[in-house]
C-alpha cells in the first residue's frame, strides 16, 4: 500500500524548507508541493512532484487535486505582515481568498474519500491586539480566546481564515443530502516569532532577532526597527515544525478546539542583542525604531499561553531560548557564512 499524499503549499519558505526535510527524513508521507518559485534541486529530491504556481489559480489547485488523493494539507503560503500594510487588498486575495481555495480542495478531497483530510494551518501571534504596552505587560501569557483585536491586514486575514477552518470542519453542509458527508479536519497553530539558522529573514514584523543574527555573522551593521525593550515570543525553527507535525498526528477525540497557541522563550530585543554580541564581538547593532513596525510589535502579546495544547497534544518546546541560541541558531549560521566566504 503506497504512503498518503501530503500537499504543502508555500514550501519554499522559512517553514517550508525545514518541513520537507522532516517530511522527508521521517519518511511517512509522499510531498507534492506548491509554490510561486520553482523549489532548488536540493529539496525537489524529497517530493513526488512539486509545481511553480499561485494559490489564487483554482485551475492549478484543481489539476493538483485530480492527480493526487491529498490526505493532508500544510497550508503555509502567505503575504506576511509588512508587506500586507502596504498592499491590504493583495494581502486579502493571498491569506483569505488562498485559503479558501485550498479549504474548497481539501472539502472536496474529504468527500472524495470518504474521510476527513487534515488540514494544518499556521496562524500567528499577529492574531492579537494588546491597547497599550501597559496593558502588554500587565496581561502576560495570552491564551487564544483574549485580545483577538488584531491591528494589521495579515492578523485580520489570519484571525479570519482560522474561523473559515473552524466552520468547515464543524459546520459545513450540516443539513440537506450531504449533511452526513465528511468534512475536513482543520488544525492550526499560532506560532511566535519563529528564528531560523536555515533561511534569511524574509522582512516579516518579527524578523528582529533573526536579521541581528544574520547580519552580525556577516560583520554587517544592524539597525533595528524596534526599540531595545521590545518583547515578543520566539521559537526555534525545529521547534515550529515539530508543533506542526505533532498536531497532525495528534488524535482528533482529545483536541477541544481547532485554534492553539504554542511558544518558547519571551526576550526582550536588547537581550537578543546581548546574545547576538556575545557570539559575535563586535556586533554593530543599534536601535533605530520604525513607527509603524514598532507598534505592531508592541500589539503583539509579550507571552502566549500554550496550556491547551500542552494539555490536549502534549506540546513542549525542546529547544528553551539557553538551547536555541547555543546549539542551534548560533553554531548553525556562524557555519553557513563561513562557508560562504
Amino acid at each position: 500500500m503506497s504512503k498518503p499524499v501530503v500537499l504543502v503549499t508555500g514550501a519554499n519558505g522559512e517553514i517550508g524548507r525545514t518541513l520537507l526535510q522532516r517530511l522527508h527524513a521521517e519518511g511517512n508521507y509522499r510531498v507534492v508541493t506548491v509554490d510561486l518559485t520553482p523549489l532548488p534541486e536540493k529539496y525537489r529530491q524529497y517530493c513526488l512532484e512539486t509545481y511553480a504556481g499561485n494559490i489564487m489559480d483554482r485551475y492549478l489547485l484543481d489539476q493538483v487535486a485530480a492527480h493526487h488523493e491529498i490526505e493532508v494539507v500544510f497550508h503555509l503560503a502567505a503575504l506576511l505582515s509588512t508587506r500586507g500594510e502596504r498592499d491590504p487588498e493583495l494581502a486579502h486575495q493571498v491569506n483569505v481568498e488562498g485559503t479558501l481555495h485550498l479549504l474548497r480542495v481539501a472539502q472536496n478531497q474529504s468527500q472524495r474519500l470518504g474521510r476527513p483530510v487534515r488540514f494544518i494551518f499556521p496562524s500567528s501571534i499577529a492574531v492579537y491586539g494588546m491597547p497599550s504596552v501597559e496593558e502588554k505587560t500587565r496581561a502576560g501569557a495570552v491564551v487564544e480566546d483574549a485580545y483577538n483585536t488584531p491591528i494589521t491586514m495579515y492578523g485580520c486575514n489570519k484571525l479570519y481564515c482560522e474561523h473559515l477552518g473552524r466552520y468547515f470542519t464543524n459546520y459545513f453542509r450540516q443539513l440537506g443530502a450531504l449533511a452526513n458527508a465528511a468534512r475536513l479536519d482543520f488544525r492550526s497553530i499560532r506560532f511566535p516569532g519563529l528564528i531560523s539558522a536555515e533561511t534569511v529573514p524574509t522582512g516579516g514584523t518579527s524578523d528582529f532577532g533573526p536579521e541581528m543574527l544574520h547580519a552580525a555573522a556577516q560583520g554587517q551593521a544592524y539597525k533595528s526597527f524596534v526599540g531595545p525593550d521590545a518583547r515578543i515570543p520566539f521559537m526555534a525553527m525545529p521547534d515550529a515544525v515539530t508543533a506542526l507535525l505533532t498536531l497532525l498526528e495528534a488524535d482528533r477525540e482529545k483536541l477541544t478546539d481547532t485554534v492553539y497557541n504554542v511558544t518558547a522563550f519571551s526576550p526582550t530585543a536588547g537581550q537578543i542583542a546581548d546574545r547576538v554580541r556575545k557570539a559575535f564581538p563586535g556586533a554593530d547593532i543599534t536601535f533605530e525604531p520604525d513607527a509603524v513596525r514598532s507598534k505592531i510589535v508592541d500589539s503583539w502579546p509579550a507571552d502566549m499561553d500554550d496550556s491547551r495544547a500542552r494539555k490536549d497534544w502534549g506540546w513542549k518546546p525542546a529547544y528553551d531560548v539557553d538551547r536555541a541560541f547555543d546549539e542551534y541558531l548560533i553554531p548553525t549560521i556562524r557555519k553557513r557564512y563561513a562557508e560562504s566566504r
